[in-house]
């Protein structure tokens, strides 16, 4: 009977402690989540979205859809509240726009090189215009708005 008792016990410990460490693994490295908005490192934001550092006078945008870059901080709560919005988003526009997301935290020279002050920033860049900044957290309606009409043309009727 103690064996059992024992076995038992052991065998919840491991399932715990397990299953807690599976949840953290999901968590870190997005495990089966699939993520719409894109982290990007100042490598990536050269390489995908504008090489400013090869043309610092010369707006030269890469890619080759529209694009949302949000520039945020892990501390700020406003950055925190947009972020599942803008996941959202990516996702319903996929296809159609990229979402990308800088850590001005972890990418400095990119937050500075675009004169990030105030956090959330977003900049909307569209294929054939300069990019369009806003400061603040911006209700997804209005969001929505932003892409139809700026980025992607369409008019409403």
């Amino acid at each position: 009977m103690n064996i059992i008792k024992t076995t038992l016990t052991l065998l919840l410990i491991v399932f715990s402690l397990s299953s807690c460490g599976a949840k953290s693994k999901d968590v870190k490295e997005g495990n089966g989540v699939k993520t719409y908005a894109i982290s990007l490192t100042k490598e990536e934001f050269i390489k995908k979205v504008v090489d400013y550092k090869a043309n610092p006078e010369e707006w030269l945008f890469i890619a080759d859809k529209p694009v949302i870059i949000d520039f945020w901080a892990e501390w700020c709560i406003y950055c925190r509240r947009l972020a599942p919005v803008l996941e959202e988003l990516a996702q319903e526009y996929e296809g159609e726009i990229y979402v990308y997301k800088v850590n001005t935290e972890e990418e400095r020279e990119v937050a500075a090189a675009f004169g990030i002050r105030s956090l959330p920033t977003l900049l909307f860049i569209s294929l054939k215009e300069d990019p369009q900044v806003i400061q603040g957290a911006i209700p997804k309606k209005d969001l929505k708005k932003i892409i139809d009409e700026l980025l992607l043309k369409k008019i409403k009727k």
